[in-house]
């Protein structure tokens, strides 16, 4: 139980500092080839030599998706982009096609590769196959419930990560062509355009014009988009289950919902590692996670039902959130606050402010200045702008302004 990593997003550079400040153990990137989410911002060689140092000096492993379902042309860059990876330090490689894995043995035999969950690997057989071939870590598919996660972790000895947190796709282990057929856009190299989130209308034959919508009942919803995953409340059944790694998804999601589900599940697992037989489920965990935005939460198929909990309830078919990132808190000296904005925020109003550790806290805006000029401000008008926030409260860097809705 000491070796339970909580494994969180890097969509940036800044996403990765992020995610490394609020508690994570490891985080996983894309590069700009090879990488299942061509929207993230994803990094160059030379950002991705900055993150892996700063994950490194933070104790941070690094793991690198390079995991498309390559065509051909896509192989002619990989070795010297593999060779590049093992020079910078990279501490493991995410891959699911047999021809990128097969690749990663002959050109680079000593970076460590993780099974990516884009593998479907849904049963012990498969695990076992990996294992022989030499993988060190099997991402399990998401539509495996607890038993059948037992039975994997008791018959194969490797690593067992699992998602515990994040959007869900329609298709199996996000294995889709409807983004390919619709837009041309092809998922399963990365440029998913997430067609399943649309809303849908049913067209008959011989009514051009009349849209009836695609319901489950007179309200509607958007019925190949899944509910969000949410397994806070069943870290100790996974962890007894075998699993090592838990995996928070959304490379593309802001870095207000990443350090405010990083932080969360940070304390959740320690406080069962703290005392596994005491472990509660604390009400200001679950309070914090519907602050950002997301859907509705599911366990999705963990628990066996296979997977009925996992589709999108009549009239919660959109995201909801009960905050608003305002601000990112620069650094704190001589009695004030430097505050990049984020969203508009005004003299006069209390917010609450997330830190990397410890309880959230609250401060009140009492006046605001231009961070260049020292112009004072009722409002800041221009996105992203530097300023300056009279306070005697010190705040630690990369916290997070909000206002609660």
């Amino acid at each position: 139980m000491t070796d339970l990593e909580l494994l969180a997003p890097a969509g940036d550079l800044e996403k990765l500092k992020i995610a490394v400040l609020y508690g994570a153990d490891a985080v996983y990137l894309g590069g700009q080839q090879f990488s299942l989410r061509a929207g993230a911002g994803n990094f160059g060689r030379e950002e991705m030599l900055e993150g892996i140092s700063f994950a490194h000096k933070n104790h941070v492993k690094v793991y690198v998706a390079i995991n498309i379902y390559a065509h051909n042309e896509d192989l002619e860059t990989l070795p010297e982009y593999l060779d590049f990876l093992a020079q910078i330090g990279v501490d493991a490689v995410i891959a699911s096609d047999p021809g990128i894995i097969d690749t990663v043995k002959r050109v680079q035999p000593c970076l460590p590769i993780h099974l990516s969950t884009q593998a479907n690997s849904t049963n012990w057989a498969s695990a076992a196959f990996w294992r022989r071939i030499g993988l060190e870590r099997v991402v399990l598919a998401r539509e495996l419930s607890l038993k059948e996660i037992e039975v994997i972790a008791s018959r194969v000895n490797i690593e067992l990560e699992a998602f515990v947190h994040g959007a869900m796709c329609m298709s199996y282990s996000g294995r889709c062509l409807l983004s390919n057929h619709l837009t041309g856009r092809d998922a399963n190299r990365g440029d998913c355009a997430q067609s399943c989130r649309w809303r849908y209308f049913l067209v008959e034959e011989k009514r051009p014009g009349q849209y009836f919508p695609v319901e489950e009942d007179a309200r509607g919803t958007y019925f190949m988009s899944s509910k969000d995953l949410c397994l806070i409340e069943y870290i100790p059944h996974l962890a007894k289950a075998g699993v090592s790694s838990f995996k928070i998804e959304g490379r593309m999601k802001s870095i207000h919902y990443l350090a405010t589900i990083v932080k969360t599940y940070r304390q959740a697992i320690d406080a069962y590692l703290a005392d596994a037989e005491g472990f509660r489920v604390k009400p200001q965990w679950l309070d914090e996670i519907t602050k950002v935005s997301h859907r509705e939460y599911t366990t999705g198929f963990l628990l066996g039902d296979g997977g009925k909990t996992a589709t999108v309830e009549p009239g919660q078919s959109s995201y909801t959130r009960r905050t608003s990132f305002v601000g990112l808190v620069l650094n704190n000296e001589e009695g004030q606050i430097t505050v990049e904005q984020r969203n508009n925020f005004k003299a006069g109003e209390v917010l609450e402010v997330l830190t990397p550790k410890g309880d959230n806290l609250s401060i009140q805006v009492e006046t605001i200045f231009d961070g260049e000029t020292g112009q004072q401000m009722e409002v800041a008008p221009h996105p992203q702008q530097i300023v300056r926030l009279p306070s005697s409260i010190k705040l630690p860097p990369m916290s997070m302004l909000r206002r609660i809705q």
